[in-house]
């Protein structure tokens, strides 16, 4: 159903009608946005900045988010086997890593950073999904894929988030006797 099917012949369309409408280079420097190297730092930053505030917890939570991308998207690339828009004769597209590695790292950022940044993430990430797409990296349906996968993830550093400020908020709170 993934590499051939009703779903995927429209996913193929939908991508050879988008394919190369933005100049290359624009989408290009949107997908590497998604990129270890530009997405790694920005959490590590966010974490290292919330841990020097006492959340530790958080920053912890966000990084294990983080690691566990990889197990969870290399399995399915490798049994989906799906070939690339652009290497059709490639396999392991679906579903697409950047798009993961950019939803987890920026909003992970965000939650540890401030909460009013995550319309941020959620920018970063759509210019990263569009720049995969736009470019011929990945087909619609691997970044849609990815998202789904990736928002459970999310849950952790939003709990940590939300439990640290409670604990942080009920600390602070003067003792009634």
């Amino acid at each position: 159903m993934l590499v051939h099917g009703p779903l995927a012949r429209l996913d193929e369309r939908l991508s050879r009608a988008l394919v190369d409408t933005v100049p290359r280079g624009l989408s290009e420097s949107a997908a590497d946005l998604g990129n270890m190297s530009v997405a790694l730092p920005v959490l590590a930053c966010a974490m290292a900045y919330a841990a020097r505030r006492g959340h530790r917890a958080a920053a912890l939570l966000a990084g294990l988010a983080m690691a566990l991308v990889p197990l969870l998207v290399l399995p399915l690339k490798i049994w989906t086997g799906r070939p690339g828009p652009l290497e059709p004769w490639a396999h392991g597209y679906y579903p697409s890593g950047h798009t993961a590695t950019a939803m987890v790292a920026y909003a992970g950022a965000a939650l540890l950073v401030s909460r009013r940044l995550l319309p941020v993430a959620v920018l970063l990430t759509a210019v990263t999904a569009a720049g995969l797409i736009l470019r011929g990296f990945h087909w619609p349906l691997d970044v849609l894929a990815s998202v789904a996968l990736c928002l459970p993830l999310l849950r952790w550093p939003v709990y940590a988030a939300r439990y640290g400020r409670v604990a942080r908020t009920r600390a602070d709170e003067p003792e009634h006797r």
